[in-house]
């Protein structure tokens, strides 16, 4: 099999996988900011118990996405060096200054809310728990900016073959940063409101922990909908970059073979890429043009305005950007069911709702996977917009059985990891919130020992004594 396939495979692998726990890690993280939020305020131990919930999830999550990301940045280096050559000059900002101003402030303050708990004030560590979720949104933009500038190059010249940085915020804020990092972060939101959702909803079916279950599960469904309901205005805003900047990937989401105008927002259809036409096509008459010019009778631009060789895989891009669609528009009405049956006070009574709202928690991250799909595959054959193509860019010497046998033990490390992950995962959602017994929240390291003392020497004391 060819070499630069196979390095393809691998790096769709590895990222497809690692970015499975990013809307998790992301997601969980807001809840974890809202439950410590509510424990700062009442000081209640139920909230406590809450927020060291969450914690828990976060923390498991955060753990295996770096592990899993780090495999990434040495792929670039192995199968990928041409590509790493020509972009390290542009690259070498925003990845430094992710691991430098965002990995070490999350991971560091992580650290205080897993070993700092009655050892730091506790404004301090809720002041942490901030930092942490902002640590994590501030690595997003970081990655999301080094992938946008292969899709619209900005702030940069070509000299001897590399591209050359000569304005850092110009390449870093380029045309999709933006509403890209926006239409992630809200698409992870999305994921992670869901989650909480389905882990309410098993408590709910239990009829255990139904005040943390019945509050998660407001706020899942309100936030998730807000969240929901702003995608499609910023996939508007991102839809507008994307006709101006990658028109090509944009006819390929659409089905557009031939220029037009007066172009339709496609609903549903079937493509037929041998005789270049849209099946059981409905669509929403000139709304697309209007979205991508400002008038319904505006030109898009089809596939047939360059070769056939600079088109994109047609049947993935469009296929997957009609699944991450439809999952969207799923999510919206899903949600406001739920308020629907919140305001008529019926939702934690819903036991049909409720299955379909738990069992619906896997699909954010499907449509996340698919819309990834979309935007990646929508740009080849290019791996830099215009630039560099992706057949160029592999690396020479990594021979095709080298990377069969590093891709294998990928698969299989992977797998591990993941079956270790869920279980762990499966095992904290299944225990639930757990009470401690802490009272409060000590601001001394010495307070903190008076408390664990105290409850040591209540343990020791007979039981007919203690009545």
């Amino acid at each position: 099999m060819d070499a630069v396939l196979l390095a393809r495979i691998q790096f769709a692998f590895t990222v497809g996988y690692h970015f499975l726990f990013v809307p998790i890690s992301l997601g969980s993280g807001v809840f974890m900011l809202l439950a410590g939020r509510r424990w700062y305020k009442t000081q209640s131990e139920n909230d406590k118990a809450g927020y060291l919930f969450w914690l828990k999830l976060f923390s498991l999550t955060f753990v295996i996405g770096v592990a899993t990301g780090i495999t990434m940045e040495f792929a670039f280096g192995t199968n990928w060096a041409t590509y790493s050559r020509f972009v390290g000059d542009i690259f070498g900002a925003p990845l430094a200054a992710e691991a430098l101003f965002a990995f070490f402030l999350e991971s560091t303050f992580l650290g205080v809310l897993l070993f700092g708990r009655g050892r730091v004030p506790r404004r301090f560590y809720y002041v942490s728990t901030w930092l942490v979720v902002g640590g994590a949104l501030l690595s997003a933009l970081w990655i999301i900016i080094a992938n946008s500038w292969q899709q619209t190059p900005a702030g940069y010249t070509v000299e001897n073959g590399r591209a050359v940085l000569t304005h850092f915020w110009a390449a870093a804020f380029n045309p999709s940063t933006l509403p890209r990092y926006f239409h992630t972060v809200f698409s992870t939101w999305v994921a992670g409101s869901f989650l909480a959702a389905a882990v309410a909803v098993y408590y709910l079916k239990r009829k255990r922990h139904t005040e943390f279950a019945k509050r998660t599960l407001v706020t899942a469904i309100i936030f998730g909908l807000v969240c929901s309901v702003a995608m499609p205005v910023i996939g508007d805003w991102q839809a507008r970059v994307v006709g101006k900047e990658q028109p090509v990937k944009m006819a390929a989401y659409e089905g557009i073979f031939k220029t037009e105008s007066d172009a339709g927002l496609l609903l549903f259809g079937v493509l037929d890429t041998k005789d270049q036409t849209v099946h059981a096509k409905v669509a929403i008459p000139g709304l697309l043009s209007w979205t991508l010019t400002g008038s319904t009778s505006g030109t898009v631009q089809g596939l047939d305005s360059v070769p056939q060789d600079q088109q994109p895989p047609l049947q993935a891009t469009f296929a997957s950007y009609r699944i991450m669609m439809w999952l969207g528009i799923y999510f919206i009405l899903l949600l406001l069911v739920g308020l629907y049956l919140l305001i008529r006070k019926k939702l934690f009574t819903d036991r049909r709702y409720l299955t379909v709202l738990m069992w619906s928690a896997p699909l954010p991250m499907i449509a996340i996977e698919f819309g990834w799909i979309a935007t990646e595959i929508g740009r080849q054959p290019w791996i830099v917009q215009g630039l560099l193509k992706t057949k160029d860019a592999a690396s020479s010497v990594v021979p095709a059985g080298q990377i069969v046998a590093t891709l294998a033990l990928f698969v299989v490390v992977y797998a591990l990891l993941f079956v270790v992950w869920f279980r762990k995962m499966r095992k904290a959602v299944v225990t639930g919130p757990q009470e401690t017994i802490e009272t409060g929240y000590s601001d001394t390291p010495a307070a903190a020992g008076a408390v664990a003392g105290a409850a040591g020497d209540l343990a020791a004391v007979p039981e007919e004594v203690k009545q």
